[in-house]
């Protein structure tokens, strides 16, 4: 792909474009700087229930219309939430993109929270609630991060609790948009086969009427961190295990090097080093992982896996081995290049999703005021040196410093 193009309205909103030839498909979307770290404590699962009620109903059109809009000509709408972020976007026919970008504008500034709407919408975040309660696996990623990041927002479901679900009212929503609205801090993100002026003569269109808007808000860093362990006693067939400890910012030199050990340690590829020994030479789990995910001022390493109650103690063994193993014995010259060229090609897979693309540009430039190519990337990759490898386990895999919830 050819390097995105930037232009930012008077308003400070932000409109990156990529071109990319051979398509008929245009994937565009709205990112807002805004997740549920932003909320306050009885605010909690508000952001998420924003996404939720913006395909409610607008000034404008009805839920029907909005969900049947793009639907009718073929294509996807659709919306999530993050610790630090909303995205609302889009994938349709590149002669329907105007349709596309008036639809996305108007559910992220002109939602109306509809009375009736916010009562049915919030049974089914009810719902969604009690299905990821249902899910071990799922709850105890949830719940592990408030062992790592405890009274702090951080550490609180995105979903909320469900006292806050119920006691929501159309005032809290647009209270906490009017808090933390920021337009310099919007970017709307296109990657397909169009013309740039194209892109900027229909965002003008759309969004050059969006009023400036500035916030005061500051986001607060979690407080200092302390190792604990907590069982929980659950009547499942599995135990199901979470290990981690805070980790490095989105902005650390660490960061790109911390990412290859634990892709290492408990990626995606079957050749994982968990996935190896947990898996495929003592049968002793169907799915093991490492995950690293960067915030702004903080980041957060953990290891998740499930296994049969009566395995659980080996299966410890078996992780603490791993990361023994990492911190103690240095890659050979084989390893250490195999390690590079699988990361690089991850990568590059990922990259060749035109949506996630565009997500992903979207991001980058809330979070680093940049896109990275995947030239620069590749080059950090390759001086990436087993020193710093061995000397990112030792301060990252330092037992003293790992929290741990267990499930049994």
């Amino acid at each position: 792909m050819s390097e995105y193009q930037l232009y930012t309205l008077p308003n400070g909103i932000r409109i990156a474009h990529k071109q990319v030839t051979h398509t008929k498909i245009v994937h565009c979307g709205i990112m807002l700087d805004i997740g549920s770290r932003d909320e306050q404590p009885h605010q909690a699962g508000l952001a998420h229930f924003w996404e939720h009620m913006a395909f409610k109903g607008t000034k404008k059109r009805k839920a029907y219309h909005i969900i049947n809009s793009l639907e009718a000509v073929g294509g996807e709408l659709n919306a999530y939430t993050t610790k630090e972020k909303i995205c609302f976007y889009a994938s349709i026919l590149d002669n329907y993109f105007e349709k596309a970008i008036d639809l996305l504008t108007d559910i992220t500034f002109n939602s109306v929270f509809p009375e009736k709407q916010l009562e049915v919408e919030r049974g089914v975040i009810l719902e969604e609630m009690s299905m990821y309660l249902d899910s071990p696996e799922d709850a105890i990623q949830d719940e592990f991060d408030t062992v790592v990041f405890p009274n702090h927002q951080l550490g609180v479901n995105i979903l909320g609790t469900v006292e806050s679900v119920k006691a929501f009212t159309r005032e809290d929503f647009q209270k906490f948009i009017d808090e933390n609205l920021d337009t310099e801090k919007i970017v709307v993100s296109v990657v397909g086969n169009l013309d740039f002026k194209k892109v900027v003569s229909v965002a003008q269109k759309f969004l050059n009427d969006i009023p400036f808007k500035k916030t005061t808000r500051q986001r607060i860093s979690p407080l200092e961190y302390t190792a604990k362990e907590e069982v929980v006693e659950k009547s499942n067939n599995q135990a199901h295990v979470a290990i981690g400890r805070p980790s490095f910012a989105l902005n650390h030199p660490s960061r790109l090097p911390f990412f290859a050990l634990v892709n290492l340690l408990g990626g995606p590829g079957m050749n994982s080093r968990f996935n190896l020994s947990l898996r495929e030479k003592h049968g002793l789990v169907y799915q093991i992982e490492a995950s690293y995910t960067s915030y702004l001022d903080t980041g957060m390493f953990a290891i998740f896996f499930g296994t049969d109650p009566q395995n659980l103690n080996k299966s410890l063994k078996l992780v603490d081995k791993e990361l023994y193993n990492l911190k103690n014995k240095s890659l050979g010259q084989i390893q250490l290049k195999t390690l590079k060229e699988q990361l690089k090609g991850q990568l590059a897979m990922s990259e060749e999703s035109k949506q996630g693309y565009m997500l992903m540009m979207a991001k980058s430039l809330l979070d680093l005021d940049r896109v990275e190519t995947i030239v620069k990337i590749f080059d950090d990759i390759d001086n990436i040196t087993n020193p710093v490898l061995m000397e990112l386990a030792n301060e990252m895999f330092d037992s003293s410093l790992l929290s741990r919830m267990i499930y049994k």
